[in-house]
């Protein structure tokens, strides 16, 4: 009997565990499209406001904009949970919460890197130059669209997921991009420490300056701005 009774508790771990590692694979798979879109609409806007295509990659390596899969991420859990149906409600949730995730997003580049990628102290209704009312609407808009077109395929990638074929080449996937996030972070705190006059303290400093100078940086995220 005890035999059995531990049979049923590892066979039941056993399918939380298989649970946990779909329900993260889906996630990173939510928050790559996400990036993907973020750096298309991104290019979109640079061609419409500048005039010509300009980088608008989060990351060193690939186009891919996290923030915007941040933001998708946080529009999956938050109506995972709410279920809510009604136009009106998703709209205004999805201002909200795009909103906070903008300025969340903002604040936190700054504080650590010294650095902002968008500033709307110029625009109307603005909150600190981080978000804006114009773009919390655009948030609203977004919400409405990830409800019609990217919640229903939801249950497509559940599916997916239950491969085999599909973690192994999610797992491959996400070590490159923490490696693509982690060096970018590391290149732009770097940058940060240069512009301060800070020497290079170590190796991985010099590796750093040699490899990922400030022209290298500048022209990779053309549309960041110092902070002083």
């Amino acid at each position: 009997m005890e035999k059995v009774l531990k049979k049923d508790i590892k066979k039941e771990n056993d399918t939380k565990k298989v649970k946990n590692i779909n329900e993260i694979t889906k996630i990173f798979i939510i928050f790559m499209i996400g990036s993907i879109i973020g750096y298309i609409v991104e290019m979109i806007v640079a061609f419409v406001q500048e005039g010509h295509f300009e980088s608008r990659q989060g990351v060193l390596y690939g186009p891919f904009t996290p923030v915007y899969g941040i933001g998708i991420i946080v529009f999956y859990a938050f109506f995972k949970l709410t279920k809510t149906k009604d136009k009106k409600k998703i709209f205004i949730l999805s201002m909200i919460l795009g909103g906070i995730t903008e300025y969340l997003c903002s604040f936190l580049q700054e504080k650590i890197f010294g650095t902002v990628s968008w500033d709307y102290s110029g625009w109307i209704f603005n909150i600190n130059g981080r978000t804006t009312l114009i773009h919390c609407t655009y948030w609203g808009i977004a919400g409405l669209l990830y409800n019609k077109y990217i919640d229903p395929l939801i249950p497509k990638i559940e599916k997916l997921v239950e491969k085999d074929i599909t973690k192994i080449i999610a797992f491959g996937v996400a070590v490159l991009m923490i490696f693509n996030i982690s060096i970018s972070s590391m290149a732009a705190l770097r940058q940060k420490y240069r512009n301060e006059n800070i020497m290079p303290q170590n190796k991985i400093d010099e590796f750093l300056d040699a490899n990922y100078p400030d022209e290298y940086m500048d022209k990779i995220f053309a549309n960041k701005k110092n902070v002083r």
